[in-house]
């Protein structure tokens, strides 16, 4: 079994200290209540081809300013990266087949519009973060670092990352089936990284970005999922298994639709949270365009305790936005019937996206 050295400006056995971003919760909690906020993709346009892909003025302000009051309401709020931190397309990829191949990079000013919503952990796991190949992901690494923004996901130089928050321990990890990246499809390394984040910190959460990817990809099949001739994991096995080892939320984005949701064991899992703000190049048409936001609430040991689920809408080239006519919801709600009928025993989510454990 692989062995792995924890970078990240972190270590196992030292958690440090960050600020907490202000809570402002829309259910009631109580002093020993997490709240961690969940997104899937943010990929705010990319300078590659050309910069005509970002957007206007290469502001990036109004792209999170719709669901911002809701993002800084976390003390943890999350997102996947999907592409790297970068002001020069010199070290952009080549691609073999022009057909499959999208490259992501985004000017490092714009980490100043994830700060300014609220975020503070990302994942960098997932199969974007090579675009710009090792330039990418430092300079990536780099902004983040001086932003104040958690991240984990690379073998090589940040696999995990461990931080306190309002006196919580948190361990997070993301894994994925790419180069350099933890590997999704290693489970039994996977198992030991999160059993060694649990027994240093309160709460454990795991980002995984597998799966088979597109609106016929929204099933959780429970099998191995392929995509382009590529093993994608076994989202359902790999996610179970976390847990058995001591994760409590698992994060599930790739797909870029949105999945059905589970808790398994008191912890809570998202399959996919679809694509969440992507400006460009990324097909946000029908189901594609549909995203949640999760608010997971949990116990200072990770039991899941209540979640919300806020539907929002994409349109291409615009930022992502409350949908008041919740379609998003209705999609979790029937994936979830579903997929795990099982969870009919065990959670109820009512009609305004409230998800509470059944007695």
């Amino acid at each position: 079994m692989k062995l792995y050295t924890y970078c990240c400006t972190a270590v196992l056995l030292f958690c440090l200290n960050v600020q907490p971003i202000a809570a402002q919760t829309l259910l009631p909690t109580t002093a020993d209540t997490v709240t961690v906020v969940a997104v899937g993709d943010i990929m705010m346009g990319t300078i590659y081809p050309n910069r005509q892909y970002l957007p206007p003025n290469e502001d990036c302000s109004g792209q999170l300013q719709p669901v911002s009051h809701i993002l800084r309401s976390g003390d943890i709020t999350f997102g996947n990266l999907e592409g790297v931190l970068i002001d020069s397309n010199e070290t952009a990829k080549q691609c073999k087949n022009s057909q499959y191949c999208y490259t992501f990079g985004m000017p490092t000013k714009f980490v100043h519009c994830l700060t300014d919503a609220g975020f503070n952990l990302l994942s960098l796991a997932n199969n974007h973060v090579n675009d710009f190949g090792e330039r990418g992901r430092n300079t990536t690494m780099e902004t983040l670092k001086k932003a104040g923004i958690r991240f984990a996901g690379l073998e090589a130089s940040c696999p995990v990352d461990t931080f306190t928050i309002k006196g919580v321990k948190y361990g997070f990890t993301a894994f994925a089936p790419n180069n350099g990246t933890m590997n999704l499809r290693d489970i039994a390394a996977a198992e030991a990284v999160v059993r060694q984040l649990a027994a240093q910190c309160q709460v454990v959460i795991v980002s995984f970005h597998g799966g088979a990817e597109g609106s016929s990809a929204q099933h959780v099949t429970r099998k191995t999922e392929m995509y382009i001739g590529e093993n994608r994991g076994n989202v359902y096995e790999f996610a179970h298994r976390m847990i058995d080892a001591g994760a409590d939320i698992l994060l599930g984005h790739g797909p870029h639709v949105t999945r059905a949701i589970e808790v398994y064991k008191n912890r809570f899992i998202a399959y996919s949270m679809g694509n969440f703000c992507t400006y460009e190049r990324v097909n946000v048409n029908g189901v594609n365009g549909l995203a949640p936001i999760f608010k997971i609430y949990i116990d200072t040991e990770g039991k899941f305790l209540k979640g919300e689920i806020i539907s929002t809408y994409q349109e291409k080239h615009q930022p992502p936005r409350v949908d008041e006519q919740q379609r998003v919801l209705q999609v979790i709600r029937n994936l979830t019937k579903t997929d795990f009928p099982e969870m009919s025993s065990v959670i109820n989510i009512d009609d305004k996206g409230v998800v509470t454990m059944k007695d």
